[in-house]
């Protein structure tokens, strides 16, 4: 399974917006740049994020955006989930009704647990946990 760039850059946004927790609030364009996303991209990804209560806005020239709770509420596996409308790997797992074999199919189990290990090891870290562990990415020839 590959996770969607909707997720990860939604996940690289978070983290840019957890590592300046109580800092201040951040323009779209700061993070833009320092991720390497491009803003009109992050306005759409923002969207679901602060409707799901994860980020505020601030206006005004000082504005911008801040996370709505502390780095160590908020679990990788809640913004993957959210951001891919979903914590499964296959549709018919969550939804049996999609697939008229779903009663009879010896693979649905298996999506079903595979996806439930997946989103039991992403919740269990948060963002808080990624900052302590994160470690910067070794440059130059050897790299």
């Amino acid at each position: 399974m590959k996770l969607s760039t909707r997720s990860r850059y939604g996940t690289r946004l978070m983290l840019e917006l957890a590592e300046h927790y109580q800092q201040g609030p951040l323009h779209l364009s700061t993070i833009a740049l320092q991720q390497g996303i491009s803003v009109k991209y992050l306005e759409q990804i923002i969207i679901p994020l602060k409707k799901a209560d994860y980020i505020k806005s601030v206006r005004g020239p000082k504005g911008g955006h801040i996370l709505a709770k502390p780095p160590a509420e908020i679990t990788i596996g809640e913004i993957v989930a959210l951001l891919e409308e979903g914590a499964s790997l296959a549709e018919c797992s969550e939804n049996p009704k999609v697939c008229e074999r779903s009663s009879i199919c010896q693979t649905r189990y298996i999506w079903q647990e595979a996806a439930q290990a997946m989103f039991d090891k992403l919740n269990s870290i948060t963002l808080a946990d990624v900052l302590k562990m994160a470690k910067p990415w070794p440059s130059g020839p050897e790299a």
